[in-house]
């Protein structure tokens, strides 16, 4: 069992900045690939940035390249940093924990996961 909680999130005006963590806890590991996930309303859940811990590789959509950043520590938290942000980011923002080598598959795809926070909501103004 992985246990995640996301935390950052907040209201913030076109051109800003937001940071998103998530701490990782339970059976989490090295070997798990961890990413970030948004949803808003009446919208499938989307991908935004993933990172294998195997292999240092990250993944973003189309959408966000450039102007956001995905990291993970030592102590299993995953950060999403946030630059330039427009109205459309606004969503509630998942984190998400996979297993396996089938992730690299589709690392931005919510069913290569298997654990899921409880979300935090980002909303932005113009």
């Amino acid at each position: 069992q992985v246990q995640l909680v996301e935390s950052g999130g907040g209201s913030v005006q076109a051109g800003g900045s937001l940071r998103l963590s998530c701490a990782a806890s339970g059976s989490i590991n090295s070997r798990y690939h961890m990413g970030w996930f948004r949803q808003a309303p009446v919208k499938e859940r989307q991908g935004v940035a993933a990172v294998s811990t195997e292999s240092g590789a990250t993944y973003y959509a189309a959408s966000v390249k450039g102007r956001f950043t995905v990291s993970r520590d030592n102590s299993n938290t995953l950060w999403l940093q946030m630059n330039g942000l427009k109205p459309e980011d606004t969503a509630m923002y998942y984190c998400a924990a996979a297993y396996g080598s089938s992730w690299y598959s589709g690392p931005l795809e919510p069913g290569r996961y298997s654990s899921w926070g409880q979300g935090t909501q980002v909303t932005v103004s113009s």
